[in-house]
């Protein structure tokens, strides 16, 4: 009689573990692609809400969608068509920054869509190169830059990128030989609290600037493909003696190499640790997305974590640049090379 209703059993405990096994697949995180548009490097990602997002990239390329990615418009910002946008900052359907990388360095703001834009900063200086920006609220804003005469080029805006003011030189960070940021993803300078931000650098020496301190990074760092590229606060939440902080990068001339390409600390700095289980390679973009739960992208794939980026794991081999959560929702976007645009499926 056992043996007649163990094997009776046995068809059903079987369905049971297939419906189990979908039901577990269904719910492994993926990226879902929306759109690819037109030819161009997306390394600029603002996620307004869970429906307006604003993207911008190299050709002089903005585009935006109002519904979640269903439908995007697209345009070429007139005389910038052989310009590349590396970071936009949206703040409504009509209101969106984007910054041109190079010389001249151009900062220009919409405030009908996209139809016109203004041209709000410009510097001619030989040798500038801006890499990203950062605003803390519709009014405050930050924008960061490689090093000119050995200091890092910093400018603020007080007015919602209507106007900005440098930093004086002698208030600017000193870079050493050959120092520099990252423009892979407009996140290697990010809001810490309140009024104040902080910014990673990379190269021959790559190190986390804060206030006026200059912190030695224990990523790779010896070249000039090496180094942190992103860094994520959590929440701008205080905790004990500082602040919960992810740092992330590698080498990008080495894009599956997983050595020191990934930092975690939660005393704002002061110490490193290093993921049980790193992201698998070189990683561009790291994004908190809610709770402990990290998303970081690069050239070579995409990894999440659920512990506060002490382990990861890979959910796509296909690279993207950027990612981001939406500022006014949840869902998290991504951005990537050929003009791809992709969601995360949790």
């Amino acid at each position: 009689m056992r043996n007649y209703f163990h094997l009776r059993f046995l068809p059903a405990l079987f369905f049971l573990l297939i419906a189990c096994s979908c039901q577990l697949a269904a719910q492994s995180p993926s990226i879902q692609l929306l759109t690819i548009g037109p030819h161009s490097s997306l390394r600029g990602l603002s996620a307004v809400s869970d429906k307006i997002v604003w993207v911008s990239g190299s050709n002089g390329t903005v585009g935006k969608t109002l519904d979640s990615g269903r439908t995007w418009s697209w345009i070429t910002v007139p005389g910038y068509e052989k310009r590349d946008f590396r970071d936009i900052e949206a703040f409504d359907a009509k209101t969106a920054i984007i910054m041109a990388i190079a010389e001249p360095a151009d900062i220009l703001k919409t405030t009908d869509g996209g139809q016109t834009w203004k041209l709000v900063y410009e510097n001619k200086t030989a040798g500038m190169f801006l890499d990203a920006m950062e605003f803390w609220n519709i009014n405050s804003g930050i924008v960061v830059g490689d090093p000119v005469n050995g200091r890092f080029f910093v400018a603020r805006s007080f007015d919602g990128g209507n106007s900005w003011h440098d930093i004086p030189f002698k208030e600017l960070p000193a870079a050493d030989s050959g120092e520099g940021c990252f423009a892979t993803s407009g996140t290697n300078v990010r809001n810490l609290d309140r009024d104040e931000a902080c910014f990673v650098s990379g190269g021959p020496r790559s190190r986390l600037f804060i206030r006026d301190k200059a912190i030695d990074l224990p990523l790779i760092q010896g070249t000039t493909s090496t180094g942190a590229n992103s860094i994520a606060v959590k929440d701008h939440n205080k905790l004990k003696g500082g602040q919960q902080l992810i740092v992330a990068g590698g080498d990008f001339a080495k894009d599956t190499a997983q050595e020191k390409n990934c930092f975690l600390s939660n005393d704002g700095g002061a110490t490193w640790i290093r993921p049980a289980t790193p992201p698998h390679g070189y990683r561009g973009c790291v994004e908190y997305i809610g709770g402990n739960n990290v998303l970081c992208c690069g050239t070579s794939g995409v990894d999440i974590s659920y512990d506060d980026g002490m382990n990861w794991k890979v959910i796509a081999a296909d690279g993207f640049h950027v990612c981001r959560k939406a500022k006014k929702g949840k869902t998290v976007f991504l951005a990537g090379s050929g003009g791809r645009i992709g969601k995360l499926m949790l």
